[in-house]
């Protein structure tokens, strides 16, 4: 190695496992705890390759359909990102013990579409249509003629619904906090008497680390972002990383999947965490830099106290 290397290294704060996410993988481990392995889990707990991997070593089996099930006496846990309707009524017939692990604000948004079908009015659906918490919360509802999944402006531009419609959206927990945030400005003016819900469907967990990647954005030459490819938070924070001005921004499962030659002699270094991303791979990122580095000064860029906690 020629020369001192240092770096600073901007701990991004909230990160991490959020309330959701660390109820959920509770309820998993109560339910080995109880009922012995194995147990089945209806998708994926968490987006998160790390927590998945450990729990199936503890004998939870992942399944994306009921006749998967080998043992229909075996409990059975609906995953953090909810499930539709049918799905429920589908593990009712077959005689199923289900445990629903289900995000409480995600149950939220599924409360308030089931209120405005109730209220007779047409749906839009802010999200990735095949993200399994849009089925999920698509559905909820009964008349699916009257669900409209959107996913940007562009669409919401092209939705044309009847005149005399009333009308009411909800959004994806997980998305772009500014992306939905120009979609649900335009909708309020496309269509003004448009119901939404009280607070912003969007999670806190994700708004607040969104809104520490842009606190340290202006500060960093590369961000570093621990979750997995098919989480759509940690997508979103490398996303806003990028829009916020960082040169580079990386997704990666773990330190291991860091090409370094990329991060090149980047001095000043944001990392943060999707919110099914557990604190342990930080360390371990942690690790690998001052392998790296003669010397890595720790700053944490607070921008939010998280102390919600949500009882199983």
């Amino acid at each position: 190695m020629n020369g001192k290397r240092e770096a600073e290294i901007y701990l991004a704060q909230p990160r991490g496992f959020c309330a959701g996410v660390r109820r959920a993988i509770s309820i998993v481990e109560e339910t080995l705890a109880r009922f012995g392995a194995p147990i089945y889990v209806r998708h994926e707990i968490v987006h998160n390759k790390h927590v998945i991997n450990a729990l199936k070593q503890k004998g939870v089996i992942f399944i994306n359909d009921f006749a998967e099930i080998e043992d229909k006496k075996r409990p059975v846990v609906f995953s953090a990102h909810g499930v539709s309707k049918k799905t429920e009524e589908e593990a009712t017939a077959l005689g199923l013990q289900t445990i629903d692990a289900t995000c409480p604000l995600v149950a939220k948004v599924h409360r308030h579409i089931q209120r405005l079908e109730a209220d007779e009015r047409e749906i839009i659906v802010i999200g990735k249509p095949n993200h399994v918490e849009i089925i999920g919360t698509v559905g909820q509802a009964r008349n699916l003629e009257k669900i409209h999944v959107i996913n940007s402006k562009a669409e919401a531009e092209r939705l044309v619904l009847p005149t005399e419609a009333r009308v009411g959206f909800v959004t994806q927990t997980t998305l772009s906090v500014d992306d939905t945030l120009e979609i649900t400005e335009y909708l309020k003016r496309k269509y003004p008497s448009i119901e939404s819900m009280k607070k912003n469907d969007i999670c806190f967990a994700t708004t607040n680390r969104q809104k520490a990647v842009k606190e340290i954005a202006g500060k960093v030459e590369a961000v570093l972002v621990i979750g997995s490819k098919n989480s759509s938070n940690s997508k979103q924070l490398k996303e806003t990383a990028l829009k916020a001005g960082v040169p580079q921004a990386f997704l990666i499962d773990d330190a291991s999947e860091l090409d370094w030659k990329l991060l090149g002699n980047a001095k000043k270094i944001g990392i943060t965490a999707g919110a099914s991303a557990p604190e342990y791979l930080i360390e371990d990122l942690l690790y690998q830099l001052r392998r790296r580095y003669d010397k890595i000064k720790i700053i944490d860029a607070i921008v939010e106290q998280e102390k919600v906690d949500f009882k199983l």
